[in-house]
């Protein structure tokens, strides 16, 4: 799917991403600690993944399974998205955090020494079943997480080496491999994830290090996002380099504005070194990401005074109203939630975190009342695999998840919101 001809798509593909398709009201903070309660859970006899009574799971496919391109599924599935498909199908976008390797087809990959990538499934909407899989991307490097764009998956390389660190624009219905569409204007670095306004057509980006920015790209044409614009990061109005991460209190506002990164590729400086000389905020490894309403929503995995995770909300202004950032809430205490990674807004509007942390890992749901619950554990090896590529289906049925290390695509069901409210 070449950028000339994404207009042409773009109706169609709009009305297929759940991502983007978020009605609830989302301008409440959370009031309290991120907390590891660690909820009613039980124990799972497979031994896969703990869950409450009346929800259920069940396995989409493992690393190393066939598809139906005849490739097998690779290992380290991480960032997901779900879109619409025809007949009555959801297709699954899934990444693959490869370094190391080779393309799955040398003639289609992106570089001839790396295995990453991205598979697609293709589900039936009621019961999950699989209906067929297949490679989209190949030959890229560190497929970390991404975002859902009414113009397809962008998928984010997770690397700051020479070729490489750029965002991919990946079509749901390809039935087979495509050619690498990289994205350079919206730079190179260690991407991590892609919030992505369908209003604008602004995306807002994630760098997964310890003095990362914030990132935002401006299209030059909304009708065609990803082929030129500006690159810009995130500065807190008056102060210059200002610390996200370390002595912020939940509930503080910080109006914003946005500076340039004049050289976005990155050929001669890094963007955030390029960033913080114009006075760019520093956050602290940023890595999952998600627009819902008129907000993006920013993961700071190891931010806050326990080290262990912040979640932010830019609300983006409009008119002569600036955007402003609020720290919604943070893990205060050694035991809280743990280094919080993916993350995604139900259709409904709560707020749902996978854990990248100490053993065991799990996803919390973060509630309008200021509680966080415990939704699922991972009990593989104890629970050291991050829970990652969590998403849902537009209608809110299903929460698709990976347990990275050991390689499986999970979908979940069962009365999610009852859940919530009722805890």
């Amino acid at each position: 799917m070449t950028t000339s001809h994404l207009h042409s798509r773009r109706r169609f593909v709009t009305a297929g991403v759940g991502a983007l398709a978020v009605s609830a009201s989302l301008g409440w903070l959370y009031r309290h600690e991120l907390s590891a309660d660690p909820g009613p859970l039980l124990a799972d006899p497979r031994g896969i993944l703990e869950l409450p009574r009346s929800f259920s799971y069940q396995i989409l496919q493992r690393a190393g399974d066939l598809m139906t391109d005849r490739f097998t599924v690779p290992p380290a599935p991480d960032g997901m998205a779900c879109f619409a498909g025809p007949d009555h199908s959801w297709i699954l976008m899934r990444n693959h955090e490869i370094h190391e390797g080779h393309p799955a087809n040398p003639a289609m990959g992106y570089a001839a020494n790396r295995g990453g990538g991205v598979t697609r499934l293709v589900m039936d909407r009621d019961d999950a079943h699989v209906r067929s899989s297949n490679f989209v991307l190949t030959g890229t490097s560190r497929n970390c997480a991404g975002g859902a764009s009414p113009y397809g998956w962008l998928s984010c390389e997770e690397t700051e080496e020479a070729g490489h660190g750029f965002v991919f624009l990946c079509n749901p219905f390809a039935v087979e491999l495509q050619s690498p569409e990289p994205l350079p204007t919206l730079g190179r670095f260690s991407h991590e994830a892609v919030a992505f306004d369908p209003q604008s057509g602004i995306s807002y980006m994630t760098e997964d290090k310890k003095d990362s920015a914030i990132y935002r790209h401006v299209p030059s044409s909304l009708e065609r996002p990803f082929s030129s614009g500006a690159l810009e990061a995130l500065k807190i109005v008056g102060v210059d380099g200002f610390d996200l991460s370390t002595g912020r209190q939940r509930g503080e506002r910080f109006v914003v504005e946005w500076v340039p990164v004049d050289e976005p590729q990155a050929e001669f400086e890094s963007t955030r070194d390029q960033a913080h000389e114009q006075g760019g905020a520093f956050f602290s490894r940023g890595e999952g990401a998600f627009f819902a309403g008129r907000s993006a929503y920013f993961c700071s995995t190891n931010g806050g005074p326990a080290r262990r995770g912040q979640l932010y909300r830019l609300d983006v202004g409009s008119g002569s109203k600036p955007d402003e950032l609020t720290l919604v809430a943070q893990a205060e205490q050694a035991d809280a939630l743990d280094r919080p990674d993916n993350i995604a807004v139900a259709p409904w509007g709560d707020v749902f975190l996978a854990e990248d942390g100490k053993e065991p890992n799990g996803i919390h749901i973060l509630k309008p009342d200021g509680q966080s619950v415990l939704l699922a554990r991972n009990a593989m090896n104890n629970g050291g695999s991050e829970i990652s590529g969590i998403c849902f289906s537009p209608d809110g049925k299903w929460l698709f998840l990976n347990l990275q290390w050991e390689g499986l695509t999970l979908a979940v069901t069962g009365p999610f919101i009852e859940f919530a409210m009722g805890s």
